[in-house]
């Protein structure tokens, strides 16, 4: 039977994620540590082709081929950003933000394949990061979701 019809296909693609979605004409914007994870995946996938070509294992060389390229191209795209410093909310910040029920939570604004919204790492193309770019302390912004309309105070910047 051929490779292409057996579970290490299957396998393989669940362990390959494919790349997060960069809106079409959005800057790649990335962290120095988002920077640092694309290069990390980008070796790891390296490193798995070349043992899939060793093995022989063409369906998984095309997987992890085309997942290269993705990747590849989301590298020569980005575009580091520097966020130290200031008193506004922009990219690479971390956010506390109080609901109007005194809850607080705090997110860190970074590059779509850094976001980890379990971690608190939200994409800058996330509603929530469009919401508070360019805000300070103190101010208060609107944020629209499928649940409703939530108000949400700024209450600590660490940019």
């Amino acid at each position: 039977m051929s490779k292409a019809f057996t579970s290490e296909e299957t396998d393989l693609a669940e362990v390959v994620a494919p790349r997060a979605e960069l809106p079409a004409g959005t800057i790649n914007y990335v962290t120095a540590r988002g920077l640092s994870l694309l290069r990390d995946e980008r070796a790891e996938l390296a490193s798995k082709r070349a043992r899939a070509e060793a093995d022989g294992d063409v369906a998984a060389m095309s997987v992890l081929g085309a997942r290269l390229a993705q990747l590849d191209e989301r590298l020569a795209s980005a575009q580091l950003v520097d966020h130290a410093g200031g008193d506004a909310v922009r990219f690479g910040a971390r956010v506390t933000v109080r609901n109007e029920d005194g809850e607080e939570r705090t997110v860190r604004i970074v590059g779509v394949d850094e976001a980890d919204p379990a971690r608190g790492d939200v994409a800058f193309t996330s509603p929530i990061a469009r919401a508070l770019l360019g805000h300070e302390i103190g101010d208060e912004i609107t944020l629209r979701t499928p649940r409703g309309t939530e108000v949400l105070e700024i209450v600590a910047l660490d940019a």
